[in-house]
């Protein structure tokens, strides 16, 4: 079996777990999800643990074992704490601005940009140059986020663009002449 598997998820307090089958409901202070278990993974829960494991023994089930821990780690973690990710603009007259679901970036085109915010998602701007996704659903945060900072990437001389706060920009020398 997966060495991840073998690992049981700790709940915390205020989360419940509910197996039908093969779906597994997860509610908590966040919000709800579910996750349906592939074929050759069982998954069982006392109360205080989740625990997976494989029903038969082949390769691809224990793979699968070890994924569905990983995915069922991410939902608990979603609904009890939620997953955040902060974006950072730089630029001369760069600037973001949340106005009811949508995001308006000023990113140096010669139009407004207007991103419409997901179902399940926030987005918060603390500031003009600052961005904070904000969700329940790891992967949904992770997409949105990186949908923004597709808009204007970094561009590698001056670091202008949309980065994540914690992207390191590996900056290039000018030409020479």
């Amino acid at each position: 079996m997966s060495r991840v598997a073998r690992k049981p998820i700790p709940l915390p307090k205020g989360v419940e777990v509910k197996i039908s089958g093969a779906d597994v409901a997860v509610k908590g202070a966040k919000g709800a999800m579910t996750h349906r278990v592939p074929a050759g993974v069982e998954v069982s829960s006392d109360g205080q643990n989740v625990k997976v494991a494989v029903k038969d023994g082949g390769r691809t089930a224990s793979r699968h074992a070890g994924t569905t821990r990983a995915l069922l780690n991410n939902i608990v973690r979603g609904v009890s704490a939620g997953f955040e990710r902060k974006l950072e603009i730089n630029g001369v007259g760069y600037r973001a601005q949340v106005q009811g679901r949508t995001l308006n970036l000023t990113l140096g085109f010669s139009h407004p940009v207007n991103f419409s915010i997901p179902e399940g998602i926030t987005i918060e701007t603390p500031s003009q140059t600052e961005i904070v996704v904000k969700g329940v659903n790891k992967q949904q945060v992770g997409q949105v986020a990186a949908k923004i900072r597709a808009y204007r990437p970094p561009e590698p001389y001056k670091g202008k663009g949309v980065k994540y706060a914690n992207e390191v920009i590996l900056r290039k020398e000018t030409k020479k002449a």
